[in-house]
């Protein structure tokens, strides 16, 4: 069943409907032909999510009377951040996309010492807001009750700043011998890190990967080294493979 984000300012109690407008409303009589009639599912991304039935088709404008209230069971109870330093081309875009799928909570781009992209700040509001909407999008899809929150582009000092405020983070390195992932986060899991509401964050470096000051940086910053396999992965791969690791784990995904 197709599902919408909502402002919640289109949650109407008195009445007990909501407005759908703008792209969502385009999207849902254009593309979906969408009739009186027919039922959606409603979320304001924070509370409330509800089965509505169309009720009124007008121009720009679709009025569905709330059927019935849904609960919110599909998020997962640890929350991860996705750190990614800029990618090349559109990779930002597909890692926002299949994160989102996955159940990443944040996604937090970041310059690093080997980033390839050329950032310019006159344009970071539009691609940020391009970058949203892909994730809004991607949740709808993948029937999440929210949709991640993704960042402006943070700086390397701001990215280190991000362990403080999680609960594990982790760093992915391509030449860490030591710790794999998959034991520092049963380490995390028996020591109580990754519990209900726990923050989680998994940096991934570009194309380059990272420098050993840098990691040597973020070790101190309070992030900790970790190794996804013997195989060096595709920047754009490697996000994918730590959040499925750790959902794994954590048992979202059947672990």
């Amino acid at each position: 069943m197709q599902r919408y984000f909502l402002p919640p300012e289109q949650f109407h109690l008195s009445s007990q409907t909501v407005t759908i407008e703008g792209d969502d409303a385009h999207h849902l009589m254009r593309v979906m032909r969408a009739a009186i009639g027919d039922e959606v599912i409603c979320s304001n991304g924070l509370d409330r999510e509800v089965l509505v039935r169309i009720s009124q088709l007008d121009k720009g404008l679709v009025t569905a009377e709330i059927v019935e209230e849904l609960p919110m069971n599909a998020e997962s109870a640890v929350q991860v951040w996705i750190a990614q330093s800029l990618p090349k081309g559109d990779k930002m875009e597909t890692i926002i996309q299949k994160g989102t799928e996955i159940g990443a909570a944040r996604f937090l781009p970041f310059l690093s010492e080997r980033t390839i992209v050329q950032y310019d700040a006159k344009k970071e509001a539009k691609r940020t807001e391009r970058w949203q909407k892909i994730a809004k999008e991607a949740a709808e899809q993948a029937h999440r009750n929210r949709v991640p929150q993704v960042e402006a582009v943070y700086s390397w000092k701001q990215l280190l700043q991000q362990a403080k405020e999680a609960d594990a983070a982790w760093i992915c390195y391509e030449k860490e011998d030591g710790q794999q992932l998959k034991p520092a986060i049963q380490e995390a899991l028996a020591a109580g890190k990754l519990g209900q509401g726990s923050k989680v964050v998994i940096a991934v470096g570009p194309e380059g990967g990272f420098t050993e000051q840098e990691i040597k940086q973020a070790e101190e910053a309070g992030f900790r080294s970790v190794s996804l396999g013997a195989r060096i992965l595709r920047t754009e791969t490697a996000a994918m493979v730590g959040l499925t690791c750790l959902f794994y784990e954590t048992g979202e995904m059947g672990g």
